[in-house]
């Protein structure tokens, strides 16, 4: 008997950090959780009317999504991307992460092949490379990957998740421009895109013009509706870009049953034609930003990179469980640095989706002896 499939994988991440929950938890005023970036505020009145209109759907929904869908999400794409919707094709997701944890699949890559992830980054990357029984490198330079002609897929993300960094149009396109001579194809996670903080580091999307050179032809965008508009339990997202791919990972969801239910299509219109909400939620998050950047900074933490998204980027210069534990003492749970990488090992994660009450203690417990 072969061996099953989840022995290719390691364990899941978040089960490593079940103890010092338990003792974060244990803190008199209760846990503080900053270590999953997950949405705790509620999810806007518009979406929640459409969803409740739409769920009357007794049939199958479309695969490639209605065609309300499609148009919002061409129509949102050329706003948030830059991007021109001739010629883009668009396709909705069981949010992103389903997209990213099979995409290697989807794209009928496998053993012998190489995929190119970053250095520090989402777990998922790895973990759908080795679902597909391809091999991974983790390089943040194109010399860094070496020769290799077996190069068939390039992760990038920017804004990071977990460090938060931008990286220039320029580098953008010369990650493009190098897969274009190779064959591979580009996916660039683009979840936190409209989550820049920093003066002169602006999130660009790889679909815009000055980073594709207004052609899509081996690129794709992967976007998120999880912290943009809270729908993390509603499973939205979308992927775009190249066309043809597009109708490759299209023919293949219809056979394997990838459908994003109608009700939640539906929602998903009223979410993407609708920016009130997005800018509330922003400017949310920016507030808490504050907040904990200044409390970690008092306390003595180094804020890296941490231009854009939804996290900060944090060290005391000592390992990342060594702060996990100091801070779980104080009632704060972060997430361990190593997680993304082995050169994570000195840095935690900290997320900005507590509630504002929570966010508001932060400063007073890391003051805790």
């Amino acid at each position: 008997m072969s061996a099953p499939l989840s022995s290719r994988l390691p364990d899941f991440t978040w089960d490593s950090l079940d103890a010092a929950a338990t003792l974060a938890a244990a803190h008199p005023g209760g846990l503080i959780n900053l270590s999953m970036g997950t949405p705790v505020d509620p999810v806007p009145p518009v979406i929640r009317q459409a969803l409740a209109d739409a769920s009357d759907a007794p049939g199958y929904p479309l695969t490639a999504g209605t065609v309300e869908l499609r148009r919002a999400m061409l129509a949102w794409v050329s706003r948030a991307c830059g991007a021109g919707v001739d010629g883009l094709g668009v396709l909705p997701t069981i949010g992103s992460k389903e997209l990213v944890a099979w995409l290697p699949t989807l794209l009928g890559i496998g053993p012998g092949d190489v995929v190119v992830i970053p250095s520090i980054c989402y777990p998922t990357y790895d973990d759908g490379v080795r679902l597909a029984g391809a091999t991974t490198v983790r390089a943040d330079s194109l010399t860094a990957v070496g020769p290799t002609s077996r190069v068939r897929l390039v992760w990038l993300n920017s804004p990071g998740n977990p460090t938060g960094r931008v990286l220039p149009a320029a580098h953008l396109r010369k990650v493009v421009d190098w897969a274009r001579e190779r064959g591979a194809v580009v996916a660039s996670d683009e979840c936190y895109l409209p989550l820049g903080w920093t003066p002169g580091a602006d999130p660009v999307s790889v679909l815009s013009p000055e980073v594709c050179g207004g052609s899509y032809d081996g690129v794709l965008a992967v976007h998120s509706l999880s912290k943009r508009s809270n729908l993390a339990g509603y499973r939205a997202g979308l992927v775009a870009g190249d066309p043809t791919l597009v109708a490759e990972l299209l023919k293949v969801r219809k056979h394997a049953g990838m459908i994003v239910p109608a009700p939640v299509q539906a929602a998903m219109v009223a979410a993407l034609g609708d920016q009130a909400h997005a800018d509330e939620q922003r400017e949310r998050y920016r507030a808490r930003r504050k907040v904990l950047a200044a409390a970690f900074t008092d306390a003595g933490f180094t804020i890296d990179d941490s231009e854009a998204g939804l996290y900060l980027w944090l060290t005391r210069g000592e390992d990342c469980w060594q702060t996990v534990d100091w801070l779980a003492r104080r009632g704060i749970l972060a997430a361990a640095g190593v997680f993304y990488g082995p050169a994570g090992s000195q840095h935690v994660r900290v997320a900005l989706t507590e509630s504002d009450e929570r966010v508001a203690q932060v400063a007073d417990r890391l003051a805790e002896r």
